[in-house]
């Protein structure tokens, strides 16, 4: 996949951003990306907004050009996850993807990804700790590092992004070829080991048993005390910290 950076100094939010760009214009934007030095109003999953000093992190949005359904959106989420990964891991840092759109390291958030289905395509949203300080992240309210914590190293974001979007790039043209299926042997190989202990929050349901898999679209299986559960939506949260 090809990307096209446009770079900007500050914006509330890349993903509103790219898709007001997208409603606008007749332009054929496949593979562009949005990205900020200051993002003031980001956000993840639900009402969770994404913290970011200024000139400190990766916070960007691209656009995939798709007509793929939309209960195919979520493993586009993982696909980047395992992109991200992949990079981290080529940096030294020991990353591990987590369902449904977030990137560890050692029970750390060091990513978050929000994809949303437009006309046309999916809009995806990534938010990376690319040279967050230990100060910054002890002030967020779960665990937080950054690739400067795990490796003492600082990186420009143009640079960092560079080289991600190569990354990023090769596992949605995977995903776009053959949906989850296609990258589904490598997500079970690095989100697991099934029969792990889970603890699934879907809004105030919460439910919790052992990882039994994912089905042919990322969605989730849990085995519990009462039998299957196939979850579609949900999170599996970090702990709060005290």
């Amino acid at each position: 996949m090809q990307f096209i950076v446009e770079w900007f100094e500050s914006l509330n939010s890349t993903n509103a951003f790219l898709r007001k760009k997208l409603a606008s214009t007749n332009e054929e934007l496949d593979g562009c990306v949005i990205s900020t030095y200051e993002q003031t109003k980001g956000r993840g999953r639900g009402t969770r907004s994404w913290v970011s000093s200024p000139r400190t992190n990766l916070c960007f949005s691209f656009f995939i050009k798709t007509d793929v359904k939309l209960v195919d959106v979520p493993s586009s989420t993982m696909a980047v996850a395992l992109g991200v990964t992949e990079w981290l891991k080529e940096q030294g840092v020991n990353a591990t993807p987590k369902w449904p759109n977030d990137v560890l390291v050692d029970g750390k958030k060091i990513c978050g990804i929000l994809s949303e289905h437009v006309d046309q395509g999916i809009v995806v949203g990534v938010g990376l700790n690319i040279n967050m300080n230990r100060d910054e992240a002890e002030k967020i309210d779960r665990p937080a590092t950054s690739l400067f914590i795990e490796t003492g190293k600082m990186l420009p974001l143009p640079d960092a992004l560079e080289s991600l979007l190569l990354k990023i790039g090769g596992w949605v043209e995977r995903w776009k070829g053959g949906g989850f299926k296609a990258i589904q042997e490598s997500w079970i190989q690095q989100a697991g080991p099934l029969g792990k202990s889970l603890c699934v929050h879907d809004g105030e349901i919460i439910k919790t048993g052992k990882l039994a898999g994912f089905g042919s679209f990322g969605e989730l299986h849990l085995q519990t005390n009462q039998g299957l559960e196939i979850i579609w939506s949900g999170e599996i949260p970090l702990e709060k910290k005290q």
